[in-house]
Formats: C-alpha cells, structure tokens, sequence
C-alpha cells in the first residue's frame, strides 16, 4: 500500500472533500502536476480543469475544479477552489445551456472584457461536460 496524505478541499460554500489519500492529478498555471505523499513543498494556482483523487482503495474518481490555489505542506494538502463538483452534482442542461450562452457571447461581444468573461464560462461548462461523461 502506498503512502497517504491528507487532502482537503474547499470552496466557499462549501468542504468539498476531506480524508486520506494517495494521490492526487490537477492541472496548475504552468502545467499539469501529480501530487503524492512526501512531494515536496509548494503553493501554486490552479486552473479550472478536471481533479483526478486516488483514494485508500487505490480507486481514481474524478471530479470538476475551477481555479484556486494549492498548497502542499508535510502531509497535509489544501485546494482552495471557486467551485468544485462531483460528476452526479453536474446537470448536463444547465452547463449545456452555459456553454451555448458563452459561445453566443463570444460571437456577439464588442468588448475584451465580455469575451473573457464568456471564454471563462465558456471552458467551465465544457470541463463540466467532460467529467460528466467519464467514467468514474
């Protein structure tokens, strides 16, 4: 049996998770990282993307972050994420309702400041969509 580390994930309105461990697989502002007991000590942003958990079981489930930040300390690791949602908390209508309102933003925007917003929106509801699909 591997290692465990503590993991903890928050959002604001909510603990999204809290337990032990073995691994966990995100991707940071400059690049995907896997984060095992022992590694070695950081503070890092975290773009929204897909939360890869392998749990005591050696089970990987997947879940949706937005972006956050993350630290790993000894043996204790903290995700402090905008939103964070399991694949059976995810409605597919409404994120497919989101990623069609954000493509038509997109299209139709006269300012930066509008299609940046909906380019954030717009890969949120498709990294929705993708955990939603996969396996668990």
């Amino acid at each position: 049996m591997a290692p465990l580390f503590k993991l903890e994930i928050h959002t604001p309105y909510r603990r999204f998770f809290s337990g032990e461990v073995e691994a966990i697989n995100l991707t940071l502002a400059d690049g995907e990282i896997s984060v095992y007991a022992n590694h070695s000590f950081f503070t890092a942003p975290v773009v929204t993307g897909i939360l890869k958990i392998k749990d005591k079981t050696g089970t990987w489930k997947n879940a949706f972050i937005a972006e956050g930040i993350l630290e790993v300390k000894s043996h204790n690791t903290i995700l402090m994420a905008d939103a964070a949602e399991w694949p059976e908390e995810i409605d597919r209508d409404r994120a497919l309702l989101s990623k069609t309102a954000a493509q038509d933003t997109i299209n139709s925007s006269l300012f930066k400041f509008e299609s940046t917003a909906a380019e954030g929106a717009l890969k949120r509801a498709e990294f929705r969509l993708r955990v939603k699909d996969m396996p668990n």
